[in-house]
């Protein structure tokens, strides 16, 4: 039988135009909660297909444009997803329950308690708390700029200092996006923190201790080099191939060095852009367990790639692996925002570390994301946002291969390519040459880990590659390898 019948009738109200009538509802709004009425009723059964486009504009008596909104936001609220080919679905993945909001049991009185309760707010009466109430400042002043990104009647200022977690209805959100990538986590087991980098801090921060081997990838990401040097941990580095870590380098230096850690980029890797396949991630995960081997992985381009990449969270469910996600690559670096999804232990502590060095997330932010998320706006901006960087990509590899730089591996979906320069260039000297016809070069030297010098090479942004100057400049410097 068809999901809504013989009537087309909205909460048994009649047709979309008599809802209309009622309230001051668009079309969309008045689709999507009759959709989110039947779901949440068990009407519309998880992993059930939804009307095609053109049946459910029918069924509504509305344009298939009003349709094709109305799902796309669906999809971005989590409540449906989209099967190319076949069509839209009710997601199997359903959003946990809220924390328990009531004061918990004491078990001590120290510094750490009394931050959590004053971000908490669990407790009606707050004679102790060291903050103001949210209401004198942030709705009188702070409101009014921040109004314009929701929707009308949607709540935007956060009422109170929030959980040292982060945003509840954004972590949610975020679960319900992990489990889609397969990794399956409590909204307890994700903290928002303020992007990749802050997240990466805490966690160099909790765990490394001065005079720890830390394996990292190599080349690899030079902020976490800076972060783990500032903690005077040992920096070892670990061959990067096209494929991924070198599993059999990895499990050398593990053995040889003790280390506890390894810090990596599984996808559209930084610098190199080339991802993880799915028998290296096997191996990675086996030689990880023999060693006792912790795996901090950061998927900075996750919101880009699709959900079937091989990931090692997925694989391995969180019980070694922390994973680390941001919307810096895909939305905003100005939007200081990211997570780290991890085990429950994992998460509390580092939960309570962010209170005593950061007090919090910026709450005003995570409310924005998550506006952008569940209006669609976000999921639009993806789908945009994919396009460009597939165009530049392509354009990149023909611009590079016309000036005579190879690429290492076959990068995609991220912003970055890996190019190897001539024996005899000093990537350092080729930097500071181009910095004085105003161009920037990112120099493969920095993305090394080790002291020992490394084949000459740079990282390329593939959204400028394309300038001419940066072609008549490699030509001029006869940076190029011969052929």
């Amino acid at each position: 039988m068809h999901i809504f019948g013989k009537v087309r009738t909205i909460r048994g109200m009649g047709t979309v135009q008599a809802a209309e009538r009622e309230a001051p509802r668009s079309r969309v709004e008045t689709v999507i909660d009759a959709f989110i009425m039947r779901i949440d009723r068990g009407m519309i059964r998880p992993g059930e297909r939804l009307p095609s486009i053109r049946a459910a504009s029918q069924a509504f008596a509305v344009s298939k444009n009003t349709i094709v909104e109305a799902y796309d936001r669906l999809v971005a609220a989590g409540k449906i997803e989209s099967r190319p080919g076949s069509g839209f679905y009710v997601t199997p993945h359903r959003p946990k329950q809220a924390e328990n909001e009531t004061p918990a049991k004491i078990d001590a009185v120290d510094i750490v308690w009394l931050l959590r309760e004053q971000l908490e707010n669990r407790y009606e009466v707050r004679v102790g708390d060291g903050r103001p109430p949210a209401a004198w400042m942030e709705g009188s002043e702070v409101g009014p700029y921040l109004r314009p990104v929701s929707r009308p009647g949607q709540r935007t200022l956060p009422e109170s200092y929030g959980s040292p977690y982060g945003l509840l209805p954004l972590r949610q959100r975020i679960a319900l996006t992990l489990a889609e990538r397969s990794i399956g986590a409590e909204p307890t087991q994700v903290l928002l923190t303020q992007g990749a980098n802050d997240a990466l801090d805490m966690i160099v921060r909790h765990f490394i201790e001065p005079g720890d081997a830390v394996l990292v990838d190599n080349p690899g990401y030079y902020p976490l080099f800076g972060k783990l040097r500032l903690a005077k941990a040992r920096i070892v580095g670990v061959r990067r191939n096209p494929n991924g870590p070198d599993v059999d380098d990895l499990a050398a230096q593990a053995a040889r060095t003790g280390a506890k850690f390894f810090f990596t980029q599984s996808l559209a890797h930084n610098p190199t852009g080339c991802s993880l396949t799915l028998p290296v991630a096997y191996r990675l995960l086996g030689v990880a367990n023999e060693h006792r081997l912790r795996i901090v992985d950061t998927d900075p381009f996750a919101d880009v790639l699709p959900n079937t990449h091989p990931r090692l969270a997925a694989l391995d469910q969180l019980e070694r692996v922390i994973y680390v996600g941001t919307f810096a690559k895909t939305l905003s670096a100005s939007l200081r925002s990211g997570y780290i999804a991890a085990d429950p232990d994992t998460i509390g502590a580092l939960a309570d570390l962010k209170m005593i060095t950061r007090a919090n997330s910026s709450g005003y932010i995570e409310q924005i994301i998550y506006d952008l998320i569940t209006s669609g706006r976000y999921r639009g901006h993806l789908k945009r946002l994919a396009g460009r960087i597939e165009d530049a990509t392509r354009q990149a590899r023909d611009t590079l291969g016309r000036i005579g730089l190879p690429l290492f591996g076959t990068p995609g979906g991220g912003f970055y390519m890996w190019c190897e320069l001539a024996d005899h260039i000093d990537d350092k000297q080729l930097s500071r040459a181009a910095a004085e016809h105003s161009i920037l070069l990112a120099p493969g030297s920095a993305f090394n880990p080790d002291t020992a010098p490394a084949r000459p090479a740079m990282r390329v942004n593939i959204a400028h590659v394309g300038d001419p100057r940066f072609a008549d400049f490699i030509a001029g410097a006869g940076a190029a390898p011969a052929r």
